[in-house]
């Protein structure tokens, strides 16, 4: 069944690692969370970094239990593992794979290639998202700073910027004014809705002096002038 692969995948792999931190002592450990960990009993709008959590997807489930397991870790045997919980993370290196937040990806693509869209979220669904470039300078300023810097050993709250598609799209015209957009929500709409629509990362800002360098009007630019 596919929900156990996923589940094995995401707990397993990481279980491993965490054991093998303890046995050898090792540096550094980082675990990849997501805002899948949020369901419908967290706030939607600036998410706070302590909420209670009820993922809707296995996905989701297998990270929040990630995120318990590594806490634990932490606070049982010392291990120095971090944690960010990634927004929607939009590249132009790696092509899009179906998921909610792909398609702040595919929509690039399809601009430049065929002059419009058909997207698989509403209009108006708002998702916090983040350009890859700034993904890997958090990753790489979290591993980077001070252990006694580090309060959250769960998953930092990591923000960049929010957007609806209808407001992508806006930007896009900019570059591409005939640009066209249509929406055809699918199943992928259900899961966004139970998702938050921003996120307050204050405490990344404060522990290890997080700020993000992309906005959507840059990261538009960036995209465009990469794919051309």
């Amino acid at each position: 069944m596919e929900s156990i692969k996923t589940w094995n995948i995401n707990l397993n792999g990481l279980l491993a690692i965490l054991e093998l931190a303890r046995e050898k002592e090792m540096d550094k450990i980082f675990f990849p969370s997501t805002i899948a960990v949020f369901g419908k009993t967290t706030p939607r709008i600036n998410t706070p970094q302590d909420v209670p959590l009820l993922p809707t997807t296995v996905y989701g489930m297998s990270k929040s239990t990630g995120e318990l397991w590594c806490n634990y870790y932490f606070q049982r045997y010392g291990v120095d593992v971090r944690s960010l919980r990634y927004p929607g993370i939009i590249g132009w290196q790696s092509l899009p794979a179906g998921g909610t937040t792909d398609y702040a990806v595919e929509i690039y693509h399809e601009a430049l290639k065929n002059g419009k869209y058909e997207c698989f979220l509403a209009e108006n669904t708002r998702l916090p998202m983040m350009y890859m470039d700034d993904a890997i300078k958090a990753t790489i300023d979290l591993m980077s700073a001070p252990k006694e810097d580090i309060h959250v050993r769960y998953g930092y709250n990591l923000a960049a910027m929010s957007f609806s598609p209808a407001e992508i799209a806006q930007e896009i015209k900019k570059h591409i004014p005939n640009f066209e957009i249509t929406y055809k929500p699918d199943f992928r709409q259900d899961i966004a809705a139970s998702w938050t629509e921003s996120i307050d990362d204050s405490k990344a800002r404060s522990d290890w002096k997080w700020k993000p360098d992309f906005d959507l009007e840059k990261m538009t630019i960036d995209m465009l002038s990469h794919l051309s």
